[in-house]
């Protein structure tokens, strides 16, 4: 299982922010760290509405996605750091430029945005780079998925889907984790979950069911400025999720065998019950339910499980209250 820590605008535009992130990535446990690469110029215009208002900084969402950009030689020492400690380097780009950055920084695979699925223009640029491509299932329905997936599949590129749903942050009822097997058996390929729940339970979730990559986005403190804040893992629940993964990759490579309980052999001698009386009784009395209890440890009378089988029978002694009962103590 493959854990890809989102950057995404967490670093608010600020390289030595995007560089303390890196860092604190690493220690978390995870494989990758993912961020977006945007130039302005070439994936935005002055007609681009979604979520102008939302900053108090920028007039314009051009004027964000200026603000979130890198120029060549800062992306250059981004990958070389992803490097240095350890994680693969993954980038969503927004253009055609975008790709031109990350070849010249070093990128090891590419993640296409729900938003850019259908963007042909954009696969058939990063399809020329031969890296593999993650793509996120979002906004797509079956009929545009498979189009994207049988133009890279003609152009012989590796590829993976993640189940995402387009939603910030996403709630239980829209992670559509039955997606995860839907795209495994469509396609064939490695499947996975894009997480917005801002939780770690959805990720444990989706992973329990199948999914072999899980992308999520990290926030130093979730009181941070973003439009992904709300959606995002602190870091501590991202080590906390790296945790969960190695322990579900040792529990799901051991399956339990229940037609073979030897292990618990002496366990079950201790904690399994033999047979009592519950009161004084004489001899020749006739067993009833209401005589009978159950008392640890297991072989010290006759096992709990028999009761029915002594139901009706008489006792050959006298039995003091809280006695074990035996075979040899019945006519």
């Amino acid at each position: 299982m493959y854990l890809i820590a989102e950057i995404g605008q967490a670093h608010e535009g600020s390289l030595g922010m995007l560089h303390a992130y890196i860092d604190a990535v690493a220690k978390t446990g995870v494989d990758a760290i993912k961020f977006q690469t945007h130039i302005a110029y070439a994936e935005s215009s002055e007609h681009e509405p979604f979520r102008v208002k939302f900053s108090k900084q920028d007039k314009t969402r051009y004027d964000y996605w200026n603000r979130m950009s890198f120029s060549q030689e800062q992306w250059i020492e981004i990958g070389k750091h992803c490097k240095e400690v350890g994680l693969d380097f993954i980038s969503s780009p927004f253009s055609n430029e975008a790709v031109n950055v990350l070849e010249k920084a070093g990128v090891d695979q590419y993640k296409i945005g729900s938003g850019e699925v259908n963007n042909l223009l954009l696969l058939e640029k990063i399809a020329q780079t031969n890296k593999p491509i993650i793509l996120s299932s979002g906004m797509s329905s079956w009929e545009e998925l498979d189009k994207s997936v049988d133009f890279l599949k003609n152009r012989g590129v590796e590829y993976s889907i993640l189940q995402c749903t387009t939603s910030y942050p996403t709630k239980p009822d829209q992670w559509g984790l039955n997606v995860i097997q839907e795209l495994k058996d469509r396609y064939g390929v490695k499947t996975g979950f894009s997480d917005h729940s801002g939780k770690n339970t959805s990720g444990v979730a989706a992973m329990s069911l199948g999914a072999e990559i899980i992308e999520f986005h990290v926030v130093f403190h979730k009181e941070m400025f973003g439009p992904d804040v709300s959606s995002s893992l602190t870091l501590e629940e991202a080590k906390q999720l790296a945790e969960a993964r190695d322990d579900l990759r040792i529990a799901l490579s051991n399956p339990i065998d229940k037609s073979n309980n030897k292990d618990f052999k002496n366990l079950k001698s201790i904690f399994e019950k033999s047979l009592a009386v519950n009161k004084n009784l004489p001899k020749g009395h006739e067993i009833s339910f209401e005589d009978l209890e159950a008392k640890k440890p297991k072989g010290y009378g006759i096992e709990a499980s028999k009761f029915e089988s002594i139901i009706g029978q008489k006792l050959r002694t006298s039995k003091k209250a809280w006695e074990f009962l035996n075979e040899e103590d019945l006519e």
